[in-house]
């Protein structure tokens, strides 16, 4: 049997290897138009910020190394042009000699990726603007930056890409901005948890611009002075060099061209078995379709570990041995500067019309006695009527990807939130808390949903204004004077809550905050015990803070968080 595989990296590569390792005997090839066939996409940005000092390093496997151990003839600089269905052949062309000719196949598995989307705005096309989705462009970034050694930098899109880069470029000493058109970094973030990502990169230098439509550039004639990043309503912004990151689309020109079914945002159409609907043509990786295993519906997830398991089960189906690709929650982390933001699943714009409930809180990383411990902030969505868990979204400074993998696991395996109370997780000091902070979320959902604690949450602040209610910060005294919540003008620390009830009028409901939420919860159980109305502040303190105040590891005196999250609102 002869596979033809038409691109490599994560999807095509994968593939290729298992099937190798499932069948000796075929004959397998790999057509990659770039000239690399299997590298670290992901790791891209960080050669470009020095932490990866070898560019040898970011080569998994080449033609010479994958004909070595596996026996696969790999072909770089070669593009496929044409699918030729009933002959079953591909057309491709040789981009170093020009060559063009045909390929036979008994089967053909396309991994094309995804483009990096440019827009149809003036100037694009600068020499001045980059986009980075191959180690070709990785290169020649490096190299701009190694021999004109820019000052400034813009980067345009706030994903993955976008956050990373700007770390990555103030690393080599640039001064970045970062524009987004969103009112917030991370889509995938809601604006409350996005708001401690804004706050860590304005404590890092990067300037942001977010809510901002980039309408064009302008460049003066031999571009000695730099170019202008032209935004609409607002002065422009000049700079040494663009990076534009404000996406992908996936790669279907092949697939459309040969008449495949095409189906998400003209992603290819597969089914379980990752077949197209041509069934000796299979397709894996960022260009296909695939299943929200949260939602049902069908989306786009454009990760190197879907691409992975697509690729393999692709390969297992040729070989001979069913297996079903069942889709994605989309589990993803990135690192930005010191701190880490993760999520999966859905979170609140996405969840709305499902019926959800949330809970936010703020537990350490590890045991607090236990030197270098830090605090996180985790929001956990859930369906209230089934308690299924919809979504998950951590950021903070240490174990975060921990948690989020332990929730992925968990929705996976159709846990309800109740019960990552009672997961069995590993504890010793270093690493953890004897009540994790996944237990942590399982034990206040319990409280949420048989009634024992009431919440209320930063969107509702505003409400409690012209209302007759009580605003309690259970705090210490020196924290309160630090630094306290709008109208929150009544400090009675927990620990002297008992002895004091009675300056507290109980005809009012009681609005509880505290630093992290803990000590604002055991103030509500007294509270409640005592004839009080009182609700709980999810996420404490330190999510108003970085929400209102634009700070929570740093000070800082803007302010934009407010505005961020109230834009946020209105999508």
């Amino acid at each position: 049997m002869k596979i033809v595989i038409v691109g490599g990296v994560a999807g095509g590569a994968s593939a290729a290897a298992r099937i190798r390792r499932l069948d000796e005997r075929a004959q397998i090839m790999i057509f990659e138009r770039s000239g690399f066939v299997s590298y670290a996409n992901c790791g891209l940005p960080y050669y470009i910020g020095g932490t990866i000092k070898d560019k040898r390093a970011l080569t998994l496997q080449t033609p010479q190394s994958f004909f070595s151990r596996f026996s696969i003839d790999v072909r770089v600089l070669h593009e496929v042009t044409q699918i030729n269905r009933e002959r079953k052949t591909i057309t491709v062309i040789n981009l170093e000699s020009g060559e063009s000719f045909e390929e036979d196949y008994d089967k053909l598995i396309l991994a094309p990726g995804a483009r990096a989307i440019r827009p149809d705005i003036p100037n694009v096309d600068s020499k001045r603007i980059f986009t980075l989705r191959t180690v070709e462009d990785t290169f020649k970034i490096n190299e701009i930056i190694s021999s004109k050694m820019p000052r400034s930098a813009v980067v345009i899109g706030g994903g993955f890409v976008g956050v990373e880069m700007a770390e990555n470029l103030s690393r080599r000493g640039i001064n970045v901005t970062l524009i987004e058109r969103q009112p917030q970094l991370l889509g995938q973030l809601d604006a409350d948890m996005a708001s401690f990502v804004h706050a860590h990169m304005k404590s890092q230098g990067v300037r942001l611009l977010c809510s901002r439509t980039v309408s064009g550039f302008e460049e003066k004639i031999g571009g000695a002075d730099g170019i202008k990043v032209l935004i609409e309503n607002e002065q422009p912004v000049l700079t040494d060099m663009v990076i534009l990151a404000i996406g992908v689309t996936p790669d279907s020109a092949l697939a459309e061209k040969a008449g495949l079914k095409l189906g998400f945002k003209n992603s290819i159409a597969v089914n379980e078995y990752m077949q197209t609907s041509d069934e000796d043509i299979y397709a894996v990786g960022d260009a296909v379709e695939i299943t929200n295993t949260v939602t049902g519906e069908k989306t786009t997830v454009p990760l190197a570990g879907p691409a992975n398991k697509q690729g393999r089960i692709a390969a297992d189906n040729i070989c001979g041995f069913p297996r079903v690709y069942k889709g994605t929650a989309g589990a993803s982390v990135v690192k930005v500067f010191d701190i880490t933001a993760a999520a999966v699943g859905l979170n609140e714009r996405s969840a709305a019309g499902i019926g959800y409930e949330k809970i936010i809180l703020s537990p350490a990383s590890h045991a607090s006695y236990y030197p270098g411990g830090s605090v996180m902030t985790l929001k956990v969505i859930f369906e209230r009527k089934t308690e299924r868990i919809l979504g998950a979204q951590i950021v903070g400074f240490d174990g975060v990807d921990k948690r989020i993998d332990v929730i992925s696991t968990a929705m996976q395996a159709g846990m309800k939130v109740s019960e990552l109370a009672e997961l069995d997780l590993a504890y010793a000091p270093p690493y953890s808390s004897a009540k994790d902070p996944v237990n942590m979320a399982g034990f206040i959902a319990q409280n949420v949903l048989d009634g024992t604690v009431k919440q209320f949450f930063y969107e509702d602040l505003s409400e409690l204004e012209n209302e007759d209610v009580i605003l309690l910060d259970t705090r210490t005294s020196a924290e309160y004077e630090r630094g306290h919540a709008d109208g929150f003008d009544i400090n009675i620390p927990v620990d002297d809550l008992r002895e004091r009830l009675c300056e507290l009028d109980s005809s009012k409901s009681v609005y509880v905050m505290c630093q992290s939420g803990l000590r604002s919860y055991i103030a509500c159980r007294i509270l409640s015990q005592n004839g009080f109305d009182c609700y709980n502040f999810a996420g404490g303190y330190r999510l108003y803070e970085s929400i209102n105040k634009d700070c929570f590891d740093v000070k800082s005196n803007t302010s934009c968080g407010a505005e961020l999250f109230a834009a946020q609102k209105n999508i």
